[in-house]
C-alpha cells in the first residue's frame, strides 16, 4: 500500500511516498508534530526534529543498558 503524505513548511508543501505499516505510523507522527492542515514554520520543523532526536538518543540508550545485561 503506497501513501503520499504531504506537509507545508515555510509555504511550500513537500510530499513523500510512504507504503507499508510505515505509513500509517509516519501518518500519526506528522499529526501529532505538525499542523497537517495548514502551514507550519521553520521553528516547528526544527522543534520536531530535536524532540525525535532525543526520543532516539533515550531509545538508544535503553538499548545499550539491555546489551550490558545480557553481557553479564
Amino acid at each position: 500500500m503506497n501513501k503520499k503524505l504531504g506537509l507545508h513548511i515555510g509555504s511550500r508543501r513537500f510530499d513523500v511516498d510512504v507504503e507499508g505499516n510505515f505509513a500509517i505510523f509516519l501518518e500519526r507522527q506528522m499529526a501529532h508534530d505538525f499542523n497537517t492542515e495548514g502551514n507550519n514554520d521553520l521553528k516547528i520543523l526544527l522543534q520536531a526534529y530535536v524532540r525525535k532526536s532525543h526520543e532516539l538518543y533515550l531509545q538508544e540508550e535503553k538499548i545499550e543498558k539491555l546489551l550490558k545485561e545480557f553481557d553479564k
